[in-house]
């Protein structure tokens, strides 16, 4: 391992690091940068596909949320990732749901988390892995969902505090013709990649060179990656456009 190169992704839920950031983890994991993975809640309310499986949501007991700690597991293990950790511990903070759904209500829910609280709780991870790098969302949560508006708070306000624990840059995970300033050519682990998707067997499908979710949506599988540097200082352009071509540059 690369004690030289220690990456922090914060993620809201199981599955979401596979499909945002799974190729860049295995690229850095198989570099032999360290690379720690938060996830803020255990994904309780996420959809089903398969319909064997359709049971784990059927009662208020979190079934989904305690089988989703399995395909986590068996995700990271697929893109080598070995140090995984869940904000608080398993199960502090609930998935909130979908934007005005009644899981926003939930005390328990991470949109409803202190901010202080969970900050703090990332801290604690920051201080003891002295990451030089953090990956999370944009304000928005990338596409609005509360616990990804709520991790990318947790995280800035975490990163506000960590500067004397070496954390240096600050991203969030982009589109392709988003704002980007950060383009991670990972190609050749988009296996890992693949792999890790289909451990989410109750949120993915994964049929290449396409991925659904629930909703049935085809998206294409890449190996490319997309970031925007939020705050700390810009590496030279190595990438198309003039775009960093890596976190640590």
């Amino acid at each position: 391992m690369d004690p030289a190169r220690r990456l922090l992704l914060v993620h809201a839920h199981p599955d979401d690091e596979s499909i945002g950031t799974g190729a860049t983890m295995a690229k850095y994991a198989a570099e032999g940068a360290q690379v720690t993975l938060v996830t803020c809640t255990l994904g309780e309310l996420g959809e089903i596909i398969p319909p064997d499986l359709a049971h784990l949501g059927a009662d208020a007991e979190d079934r989904l949320g305690e089988y989703r700690i399995g395909e986590l597991a068996a995700a990271c293990a697929a893109l080598g990732v070995t140090d995984h950790r869940y904000l608080g511990g398993p199960g502090r903070w609930r998935d909130s749901g979908m934007t005005g759904t009644a899981g926003n209500d939930d005390p328990r829910c991470f949109w409803r988390a202190g901010l202080d609280e969970a900050a703090d709780a990332l801290l604690g991870v920051i201080r003891e892995v002295r990451p030089q790098v953090l990956v999370t969302y944009d304000a928005n949560g990338f596409y609005g969902h509360p616990d990804h508006i709520q991790a990318h708070r947790v995280a800035w306000h975490a990163f506000q505090q960590a500067g004397q624990y070496g954390l240096a840059k600050f991203y969030a995970t982009s589109a392709a013709d988003g704002p980007v300033t950060t383009e991670i050519d990972a190609t050749a682990y988009l296996d890992r990649k693949q792999a890790a998707m289909r451990a989410h067997a109750t949120q993915i499908t994964v049929d290449p060179p396409y991925f659904a979710l629930s909703n049935q949506v085809r998206y294409d599988l890449v190996g490319v990656e997309y970031f925007t540097l939020l705050a700390g200082p810009r590496g030279p352009a190595a990438a198309p456009g003039g775009r960093e071509g890596g976190l640590f540059s």
